[in-house]
């Protein structure tokens, strides 16, 4: 007699009706708002002593409300992407576009030429050096094909960025703090790449080589450059060797439309530390323990969803490139309200 058996564990799904669905989205959105309005009226009243002690900058908006600057990672992108990221992504999109048409067979090696153009132009001779010797130094490891060596030169590369040392002598080469903030921050970025190149080379088989030709490629990729997304090696190589992409072809109403949803979020965000003063007041320990608990709770709530909205624009805009370029990159951060865990976030 045979006996037909059953798993231990069945996964079931139980929707909710609709009334209590509308009841939790009702009770989400106003707690949301209370307690934003809480850390507003705490913004206010304390917007001239906050102004004093971190120098808010004049906003504009044209009722006069001020903006907190104090996010430094918002800020050093915000004015790096005014005066030259942005003329520098259409100029990648213009050569990647005509290459793709005129000379298809070459366009790589234009998209890695420009990368290198431009990473000298912001950079200087001595920041694309310090960039090439890390390269090498990665690629000469990684000929080893041992992989826990790999991850060892990686983190001596990543830990002489914080040595005093370098320091002083990389910052000697600039004339502005914004100028070696984006050199450490390209490094940084790079890092990733040298690691991600050297354990595939590792990884693959006798018989395949990963050409330098290919590790500069995938190094000096512009849109990706100094702050990500991050895109595998592998993935990289695999999606731009195509011949055809047309599953990844991009239509000018899903760019005009892209670039809507990324003018939204960068608008939201720069509202928020308009209207917000967040991160100054998380800076101030005295008036934290003065202000109400709907405004700490607002305060913790405001800082996550920033910090979601800022990657939103900070990696939508690479995102939108690499889509235009025919490839297909990471998935955007999902909400934080919307998830139990932080496991999309940070993925």
């Amino acid at each position: 007699m045979l006996i037909q058996s059953r798993p231990r564990f069945q996964k079931t799904t139980t929707l909710l009706p609709p009334w209590e669905i509308c009841l939790y989205v009702i009770l989400s959105i106003a707690s949301h708002l209370y307690s934003f309005y809480e850390v507003h009226k705490v913004s206010q009243e304390y917007e001239e002593e906050l102004g004093r002690e971190f120098e808010f900058e004049k906003g504009f908006f044209i009722w006069g409300f001020k903006k907190d600057p104090t996010d430094f990672e918002w800020s050093f992108w915000m004015d790096w992407g005014k005066r030259h990221l942005a003329w520098y992504f259409l100029c990648h999109v213009f050569i990647s576009l005509v290459t793709k048409t005129l000379i298809p067979k070459f366009r790589v090696v234009f998209l890695m030429l420009y990368g290198v153009f431009v990473c000298f132009f912001l950079l200087g001779v001595r920041g694309l050096a310090m960039v090439l010797l890390h390269m090498m130094i990665s690629f000469s490891v990684a000929l080893l094909r041992k992989p826990l060596l790999c991850w060892l030169c990686s983190l001596m590369l990543l830990y002489t960025l914080h040595l005093p040392f370098f320091e002083e002598i990389q910052r000697s080469w600039y004339k502005t703090e914004n100028e070696y903030y984006l050199l450490l921050f390209s490094l940084a970025m790079c890092c990733l790449r040298y690691t991600s190149f050297s354990l595939e080379y590792c990884w693959q088989q006798t018989g395949q080589r990963s050409s330098l030709q290919c590790f500069f490629a995938y190094l000096f990729y512009y849109p990706l450059f100094h702050n990500g997304p991050i895109i595998t090696y592998k993935e990289f190589i695999s999606q731009i060797q195509k011949e055809k992409t047309s599953s990844t072809k991009i239509t000018f109403g899903i760019i005009v439309w892209t670039i809507a949803r990324i003018f939204t979020w960068w608008l939201l965000a720069e509202c928020m530390i308009h209207f917000l003063y967040i991160h100054a007041i998380l800076s101030n320990e005295a008036l934290l323990e003065v202000v109400s608990f709907w405004a700490l709770g607002g305060l913790a709530l405001a800082q996550v969803l920033f910090f979601y909205v800022k990657y939103l624009v900070l990696y939508g805009i690479p995102s939108l490139i690499v889509r235009i370029d025919g490839l297909e990159p990471p998935e955007l951060p999902r909400c934080v309200s919307t998830m139990h865990s932080f496991t999309g976030m940070w993925r």
